[in-house]
């Protein structure tokens, strides 16, 4: 009888969470493409040179929120928007994984430049991950400069707020969902 009560539970759960993606995934797409816009103006307005590289790249995708947060083991989250010259092509949804000495949380933005169309091919295969060896420029005034692709992508954050510690090992991965 109770593993009844644990499998009808685990159904109603289910449906829910299944019923409320499915009812708000057009309002959350909208959502995040407004937010993105968003974003885009605040890295543009922290760092003018920026507007050169929004223009001039391949192709560029925002998460406008991205969740951080651990305590010794901690994680990333945020959904983002994929562009091409400009024009959205797809969404995407970026996950983090670290170990090692951290204790917080914070939020961020963040926005990865694709120089060709090859590095941003990369990325809609979503076999696009980042090693602990990427490293990403702080978005602040004149930061954007001397900053230079590598490997075909350039990648930019802006903290939003909170407090995090961490020396730690962390890799990003990306999934991209073509519209």
């Amino acid at each position: 009888m109770k593993n009844l009560n644990v499998i009808w539970m685990m159904a109603v759960v289910f449906v829910m969470s299944t019923a409320s993606v499915l009812g708000q995934s057009e309002a959350k797409k909208n959502k995040i493409i407004a937010d993105s816009k968003m974003a885009k103006a605040e890295f543009i307005k922290a760092d003018a040179l920026m507007k050169d590289l929004f223009e001039n790249a391949h192709g560029y995708v925002i998460f406008p929120n991205v969740g951080k947060g651990g305590f010794g083991i901690g994680g990333a989250a945020g959904n983002g928007v994929v562009y091409e010259k400009g024009k959205i092509i797809g969404m995407a949804k970026l996950s983090q994984l670290s170990i090692g000495f951290q204790a917080g949380g914070q939020a961020y933005r963040e926005v990865i430049f694709f120089e060709a169309k090859k590095d941003l091919s990369r990325f809609e295969e979503s076999n696009f991950e980042f090693s602990a060896q990427a490293s990403a420029v702080a978005a602040t005034e004149g930061a954007s400069a001397n900053v230079k692709y590598a490997e075909g992508v350039m990648v930019f954050t802006a903290l939003k707020g909170g407090l995090m510690y961490e020396a730690s090992v962390e890799g990003q991965k990306f999934k991209f969902n073509k519209l």
